[in-house]
Order: structure tokens, then C-alpha cells, then sequence
């Protein structure tokens, strides 16, 4: 009945005066919050047990993650056959650029701010509103090289990195790699496609800030 009734106060009225349309979009908004919330769950996973590979105690990891070190053993226990994850930027397959653009795409939406072109995308796709179709991924690009002629990037102190990460991205993503034995089409990442853009993405964004 509480639920009920907080449910009826925050909508002004019975949820019953509602209209298809508005509840669609309610339920919509708060799956996207949902799908958000799993897909950064699993790359927190994902980077426990990547960076575990690569010799990080679970300690240490613990403790950087705000977990409790039982968790963070759970989670490295379910490390993948194969080894080691490769987390250096410099890899070919499509995913890992396409999630290399969507980061540097979120960098440029909150240097440029409402004058963003590409932000809007580059919300959808985050949200799983519109998926990484070479569709979306060209209209995406062209609303970044907009983005970047835009002048008031121009002065930003991170112009020249901005540029730099979108020339190498653009270069791969035009001339893909010939696959290597155990790689996906077009690259040597393995692993699911969606984990590997939404790892590349941070691991952007980061390398970004640090420039």
C-alpha cells in the first residue's frame, strides 16, 4: 500500500489517469537505468578479472573496487578460459573501436556541452536505444568530425588528443586489419562484443583525462 501510494504522489494522481503512451516511456527510462546498472556490474567483473590476470592482488583490487575481498575472489574465480584480457588501447577489432569512438564521443559531449552534436547518439547508443551498426557508427563519426571543426573545441586544452585518438580510430575503422588466427572479423579482440566496447570506452576515456 505504501508503494501505492508514494507511486500515486509522485505522478500528481491515479496511475489509472495515465495514457499507454506515458507509461511506455516511464517503463522505458527506468530500463534503460536497469540495463545501465547490469552492463556496468559486468564490466566491473570484467575488469577484476582482467586486471587479476595481469598479476593485481585481490587485495588490492578489493580495495580500488570498494569491495569486500570475498567478492572480488568470487568474481576473479570466474575468469574466463584463455587468460588474460588485453586492456592496451591499441587493438584492431571493431568493437574495441567502436567502443574507443563512443568514449571519445562522451568526451566530446561534455567539452562542448548543449553545442554537442553528437551527443545524442552517442546517449542512444549508451543506452541501448540504437545498436553499433555501421549505420550508426558513420552517422556517429560524422556528427564528431562536425564537433571537432567546431571552434569552440578549438581552445580546449585536450583539442589535440581529441584529434589524435579520432584520426587513429577513424584510420582503423576504414581499413580494418585481416583477422588473426582466434580473433573475431577484422581484429584480434576476443571476448563478447558489447563487454569489449563498453571496456574500450573507459579505458578512452581515462587515457583522455590523462593527456
Amino acid at each position: 500500500m505504501a508503494i501505492e501510494e508514494s507511486v500515486t504522489d509522485a505522478l500528481g494522481g491515479p496511475a489509472g489517469d495515465l495514457t499507454e503512451a506515458q507509461v511506455e516511456e516511464m517503463f522505458a527510462g527506468m530500463n534503460e537505468v536497469i540495463r545501465a546498472g547490469e552492463e556496468m556490474r559486468r564490466l566491473r567483473a570484467e575488469m577484476i578479472q582482467t586486471l587479476a590476470g595481469h598479476g593485481w592482488t585481490q587485495d588490492r583490487l578489493a580495495r580500488l573496487a570498494g569491495m569486500s575481498q570475498p567478492a572480488v575472489s568470487k568474481q576473479v574465480a570466474k575468469e574466463r578460459a584463455g587468460g588474460a584480457a588485453d586492456v592496451s588501447l591499441d587493438q584492431s577489432d571493431p568493437p574495441w573501436l567502436e567502443g574507443r569512438l563512443w568514449g571519445l564521443a562522451e568526451e566530446l559531449a561534455e567539452a562542448l556541452g548543449d553545442g554537442a552534436r553528437c551527443a545524442r547518439l552517442a546517449h542512444e547508443l549508451a543506452r541501448g536505444r540504437k545498436r553499433f551498426t555501421p549505420q550508426n557508427v558513420d552517422a556517429l563519426r560524422r556528427l564528431m568530425e562536425e564537433d571537432l571543426r567546431d571552434p569552440a573545441l578549438g581552445g580546449h586544452p585536450r583539442f589535440t588528443a581529441y584529434r589524435h585518438a579520432y584520426d587513429r580510430i577513424a584510420r582503423r575503422l576504414d581499413v580494418p586489419p585481416p583477422a588473426a588466427k582466434g580473433a573475431g572479423p577484422g581484429g584480434t579482440g576476443t571476448g563478447p562484443a558489447s563487454a569489449r566496447r563498453t571496456l574500450a570506452c573507459q579505458i578512452q576515456r581515462v587515457r583522455l583525462r590523462e593527456s
